[in-house]
């Protein structure tokens, strides 16, 4: 079988970290997020992971050495795994996907889901520090940030599209229908 890369793309809370963790665990899918090297310096740096944070780290870093860093780092971790299903998390810029369309078996998945339920998400999982006590206002703010500008662009470009505003059990069902058409 051909390696079968997804990425997904999507605004936040849509649902990618579920996703990716579904495949990693259903077909053995090794995760690569483009937030962990940015969550590997802050943490280095010993500074709080939160959304600003985040943000602020991956605009110093693109304006220093290229908009395309973090892809490029994406792409040749992918490009160096051997397994045969690969998973990629926070796909937001079309720089993002500018390497990883060159590998084969790429394919870019666009994940929505209403924005009332992505803010209930996000409170719930608490992922970031700041996520718990989130507003939805705050939430909404959050949305207009420079990280999430480009992604209704992005998803434009994506192979295949999965409304996540049902249950998990739909999310994974159409999950593994994509799985079956790249087949």
């Amino acid at each position: 079988m051909a390696k079968i890369i997804l990425g997904f793309v999507g605004e936040i809370a849509s649902g990618k970290g579920t996703a990716t963790e579904y495949l990693k665990k259903k077909y053995s899918a090794p995760v690569y997020r483009f937030s962990t090297m940015l969550r590997d310096v802050l943490q280095r740096l010993h500074l709080e992971i939160n959304r600003d944070n985040l943000q602020e780290i991956s605009k110093l870093l693109r304006a220093k050495f290229g908009q395309d860093l973090m892809a490029k780092v994406v792409a040749k971790d992918v490009e160096k795994d051997s397994a045969p299903a690969i998973a990629i998390d926070g796909v937001r810029r079309i720089a993002d996907i500018k390497y990883l369309k060159e590998l084969p078996g790429f394919h870019l998945v666009y994940l929505t889901a209403d924005e009332k339920i992505r803010y209930d998400r996000l409170v719930k999982r608490g992922e970031n520090t700041d996520d718990k006590e989130k507003t939805f206002a705050q939430f909404q703010k959050d949305q207009q940030a420079e990280a999430e500008q480009e992604i209704l662009a992005t998803a434009k470009t994506a192979e295949f599209t999965i409304n996540n505003n049902g249950t998990i059990e739909k999310l994974y069902q159409q999950i593994d229908d994509i799985i079956k058409k790249i087949k």
